[in-house]
């Protein structure tokens, strides 16, 4: 099983979800860590390669964005709650500036 890594402040903002969204999230990136894929999930191909977010219903809308293709683990890029249709330009420029310091910090090994 993969080992979960979290960016900036993603721990804590999912700490933050509702409960039923918080178990949600978990037991999706679980199924992430055994290499199985979420229920609800889409690719994000615009950020990078393998990043993907999980997609959770309740009790609101929101979304645990991760990158599961490097085999040390599952790095979770961002996690917030989605108040419109569209995702915000704030959020994904969260999970892209912790995309581009895992590819910088994998260059350097």
């Amino acid at each position: 099983m993969k080992e979960v890594f979290w960016l900036g402040t993603t721990k804590r903002r999912l700490k933050d979800f509702p409960h039923s969204a918080k178990r949600e999230a978990g037991e999706q990136l679980w199924r992430v860590q055994q290499g199985k894929e979420p229920i609800d999930w889409k690719p994000i191909k615009t950020m990078g390669r393998g990043v993907a977010e999980i997609r959770i219903h309740q009790p609101h809308e929101h979304r645990v964005i991760y990158v599961a293709n490097y085999p040390e683990g599952v790095y979770v890029l961002h996690a917030f709650q989605k108040k419109s249709q569209q995702t915000s330009w704030k959020d994904l420029e969260i999970a892209r500036s912790n995309y581009a310091k895992i590819q910088k910090t994998r260059q350097n090994l």
